[in-house]
């Protein structure tokens, strides 16, 4: 059975700083896994700029911001295995791993997770009617659109107006596509206020608080939904052949449930709590990482 005295659970901007920051503090044996192919999280499927202000010193793109720690991450010793995923940790502090198609268990001295976060799908809201195609989350639209390249549809509704939500609305609108509206439960837009001038307002797209969806109409695609004014209860159909959601993100952190209050456990980045923006996340995990690279140095 392998040994390492850190293992770091999840490559995206957490948990490469995470290594990072152990290895520069004096920790010389850190493996750094990832269930992906490539390390970066979501990162890579973000194209547009707004990342790395506070980190790098300028605004980068998602994949600009990952080669950055990539190139880092190169200069150490930090091994990184990738399409790995851990089944299970135990409180004996061994993981089990599957790696293309073998298992494999490896003990560890400190584990630190940074799995991040998954987001809130409609089936969490009290949504009646049915379940048809053209109803995706708004990480689950960027990453078909910005890598895979697919196209989900032309007339597009999105609910919630968090800084993806938005992000999604202007990407939409840049790829010809029509953004009915952006329907928001609150009283005002729920993502950063650089977010809505650059993609709601720049673009003209329609802002509607205090509304929600109440009811999918559509049988094998979407054609609309029911929505609600929460305030006076009133509902209009509103047609669209794509529905995207953006209801807000769950810190993912199932692995280590039962475990949580373990010495040998730090949870970092958005599995920790859900940071506004990447560079908060990289730096508490950085911060972690080196206080646990230092007790692993001696």
């Amino acid at each position: 059975m392998r040994t390492f005295k850190l293992l770091v659970v999840g490559a995206g901007a957490a948990g490469i700083s995470a290594a990072l920051a152990a290895w520069d503090a004096g920790c010389r044996d850190v493996l750094l896994l990832d269930r992906a192919e490539s390390m970066g999280g979501i990162l890579p499927q973000c194209l547009h700029e707004g990342f790395g202000l506070t980190t790098f010193g300028q605004e980068l793109t998602g994949p600009e911001y990952t080669a950055r720690l990539a190139e880092k991450l190169a200069g150490t010793g930090v091994v990184f295995l990738p399409g790995t995923e851990v089944l299970s940790v135990s409180e004996e502090r061994i993981a089990v791993l599957s790696r293309r198609g073998a298992v494999e268990r490896l003990r560890f001295e400190r584990l630190i997770l940074a799995s991040g976060c998954r987001e809130r799908s409609i089936g969490s809201l009290p949504v009646a009617g049915t379940r048809p195609a053209g109803i995706f989350t708004a990480g689950q639209a960027q990453e078909r659109i910005n890598l895979r390249h697919q196209d989900l549809g032309d007339e597009i509704l999105i609910l919630g107006s968090g800084d993806l939500g938005m992000i999604m609305a202007r990407r939409f609108t840049l790829g010809g596509k029509h953004v009915i509206a952006v329907l928001e439960q609150a009283v005002q837009y729920g993502g950063m206020a650089r977010n809505h001038r650059r993609c709601i307002e720049a673009f003209s797209i329609p802002l509607r608080c205090r509304m929600t969806v109440r009811e999918i109409h559509g049988e094998g695609r979407i054609r609309g939904v029911t929505a609600e004014h929460i305030d006076s209860g009133e509902r209009e159909f509103i047609a669209c052949d794509t529905l995207v959601t953006a209801l807000g993100l769950i810190p993912e952190r199932e692995l280590v449930r039962g475990l949580e209050d373990r010495d040998w456990l730090s949870l970092v980045g958005n599995c920790h709590h859900v940071h506004d923006i990447v560079d908060s996340a990289a730096a508490e995990a950085a911060r972690i990482g080196s206080l646990v690279g230092k007790r692993l140095a001696v």
